[in-house]
């Protein structure tokens, strides 16, 4: 058995003893994890990942971290697939957390939507917008398909340009 085989049958123990997270395999190489709580999946491919490691957060919990050859890595919790949200357009990375999941998106789409509602100051809505954008880049350079979490925010930034004209 290579070291890649190894990972994933790594991966795939830890994912055995999930609640919230489901896998299968798409091929001898290749692993899909999907997210029970928004149904979002990831495809591993063994030839990708550079290291499995298991980790215990600071409530005690098991984690797997996987770190890919390219830098990125995610993190494997009993109910979701962690990530780092990828800042750009003038955010601060610091300001954000070091790990993300895909159901921060409607929580941060939630406060966008609020803030547009209470006529929260533009440029507090355009942090929130970053934000948004940040957590996107991030689940998407792991391998998410969010193009319809993007949709949420044209809509609404669409809808509110219409009632604000």
């Amino acid at each position: 058995m290579s070291t890649m085989d190894a990972s994933l049958e790594k991966i795939m123990s830890y994912l055995d003893t999930c609640t919230g997270l489901e896998h299968s395999v798409s091929s001898p190489q290749k692993l899909r994890i999907k997210q029970k709580v928004d149904g979002k999946e990831i495809q591993l491919d063994s030839a990708k990942v550079e290291d499995v490691l298991s980790r215990i957060d600071a409530e005690g919990k098991d984690f797997i971290q996987v770190n890919f050859y390219s830098g990125a890595k995610i993190l494997l919790t009993q109910q979701l697939i962690g990530f780092k949200p990828v800042a750009g357009n003038g955010l601060d990375i610091e300001k954000l957390p070091n790990v993300v999941t895909t159901p921060d998106l409607f929580s941060v789409f939630e406060a966008i939507q609020e803030a547009l509602s209470e006529d929260t100051e533009d440029d507090d809505v355009e942090i929130l917008k970053r934000v948004f954008e940040a957590v996107v880049i991030g689940g998407e350079s792991i391998g998410f398909d969010l193009a319809e979490e993007r949709v949420w925010l044209q809509r609404l930034t669409f809808s509110s340009s219409k009632t604000a004209a």
